[in-house]
């Protein structure tokens, strides 16, 4: 086994998947007028509002100079607003709009529909996602995202 070939890595398959994924949910989010990464930015405040932006950062793995274009956006789409802690003025807290909230519906069928889309038994679906959960603890990353 030739240990540079590139059949041979553990990452090109996750790499390779991510994009495919990422492309297979675009048609989804294009009618609530989002990108992939703006979505999961909304997934964190659908499951909790009033979350400090240093939260979302760590629940995503994203560093302030990547999010902050991400809470712009939402902010210009009327999603979301940003606001200055009253406890901590140094501190931000996101939380959703009106227009976010109700986005919350709009989005509800994005991941059975993926699964569609993707093929996917209900068995299938958790096995993987079991599978992706235990190798993100052995990375130590303890994450529950579930996308």
């Amino acid at each position: 086994m030739n240990a540079l070939h590139l059949t041979n890595q553990l990452c090109f398959p996750f790499y390779s998947i991510s994009k495919e994924i990422t492309k297979r949910y675009r048609p989804l989010l294009e009618p609530l007028h989002l990108t992939y990464p703006q979505y999961l930015v909304m997934l964190v405040l659908w499951e909790q509002d009033r979350i400090a932006m240093k939260e979302i950062g760590a629940r995503l793995k994203l560093n302030s100079g990547t999010l902050t274009p991400l809470i712009n956006k939402l902010i210009a789409l009327g999603y979301i607003e940003k606001k200055r802690n009253p406890d901590d003025e140094r501190h931000l807290v996101i939380q959703l709009t009106n227009k976010g909230l109700s986005l919350e519906n709009e989005a509800q069928q994005i991941p059975e529909k993926l699964v569609e889309i993707l093929g996917l038994t209900e068995e299938e679906y958790i096995r993987y996602q079991q599978m992706l959960a235990e190798f993100s603890m052995k990375l130590g990353l303890n994450d529950d995202a579930t996308c």
